[in-house]
């Protein structure tokens, strides 16, 4: 496969930060931020390491991690950076909000 195993990455997937963040799949809770790395290669093989040592007890309660772009940067606190992120999501789902009109009957859900 050579050196760059069949893949194409980007400019930017080299540069950017992603952060892992451990979830649980049957109770929606989230346990956050575990690791901000960067370049999406690094990403993904850290993700893959978390799952290769979650024990099947862990996982079979529906723990399990996925990979967001983020703006943090790598090496940031696990701590800080679940509590950043947090307030990231606040600001756009107010910002989101706001644009859409408020509170606007039904809270923008139709069927």
């Amino acid at each position: 496969m050579g050196a760059d195993q069949g893949e194409h990455l980007t400019h930017d997937e080299l540069k950017a930060c992603y952060v892992v963040i451990r979830h649980n799949v049957r109770t929606y809770e989230s346990a956050g931020v575990v690791e901000v790395v960067k370049g999406r290669q690094n990403a993904e093989s850290t993700l893959k390491t978390f799952e290769s040592e979650q024990s099947s007890g862990d996982r079979h309660e529906g723990w399990r991690y996925f990979l967001e772009k983020s703006t943090l940067k790598a090496g940031t606190n696990p701590a800080e950076a679940t509590e950043l992120r947090q307030a990231e999501l606040e600001s756009r789902e107010t910002k989101a909000t706001q644009e859409g009109g408020g509170s606007s009957s039904g809270g923008g859900f139709s069927r």
